[in-house]
């Protein structure tokens, strides 16, 4: 197929508004981007969503928060309980429908925070992620899944904006549940310690 004159091909008019990092790691392993990408800077404790806008041709900023990564910094072994990096995605949903407020152990409705867990250490909603990238965040000792790295709520809201989780990635209630209703199951999250522009 001919194209015109300057005008890129679909598959790289999908990378528009993406860091280019996030593009040459998915690029290696021969993924295309999916609708909805969550890009963290943990140097400046925040997530960005970026959803795809076909009438722009790009992916936009759907919403930008405070959240709270790991007080280990960004380390991908097991029990290093650090904030794994690079490209991963959402593998599965957990707590759809609930009220806020619902408390998690081991992905087990357990309680209320209202009721006598204010300081739940899992609340409201998980995103469990899955590491793309093998021995960076996928298989062996840097297993994400294994490792059970979520992005999720808190009982205790005050630590977010600053590293204080045990390799999760923490976010306001208020901010947590649309976000889940808008994300499938797939969409990306590149986590790196600093993005491009930040």
């Amino acid at each position: 197929m001919r194209l015109l004159s300057g005008e890129p091909p679909v598959w790289a008019r999908r990378w528009r508004g993406l860091p280019l990092p996030l593009r040459r790691v998915a690029e290696r392993l021969g993924l295309l981007p999916p609708r909805d990408v969550l890009l963290v800077c943990v140097a400046r404790q925040r997530m960005i969503h970026r959803r795809w806008d076909p009438k722009a041709e790009c992916h936009l900023t759907a919403g930008v928060w405070r959240i709270s990564t790991a007080r280990a910094g960004v380390h991908n072994a097991e029990g290093s309980r650090g904030t794994p990096p690079g490209l991963h995605r959402v593998a599965r949903r957990i707590g759809g429908g609930w009220p806020v407020g619902a408390v998690w152990k081991g992905r087990r409705f357990a309680g209320w925070t209202w009721r006598g867990q204010p300081d739940a250490a899992i609340a409201h909603r998980i995103l469990w992620l899955e590491g793309l990238e093998p021995g960076i965040n996928r298989g062996g000792h840097v297993d994400s899944f294994a490792r059970y790295i979520y992005i999720h709520g808190v009982g205790d809201e005050t630590t977010l904006g600053r590293p204080a989780s045990s390799g999760c990635i923490h976010l306001a209630a208020k901010d947590l549940l649309p976000l889940f209703d808008r994300l499938e199951e797939g969409a990306w999250v590149w986590i790196a310690e600093r993005l491009a522009g930040e």
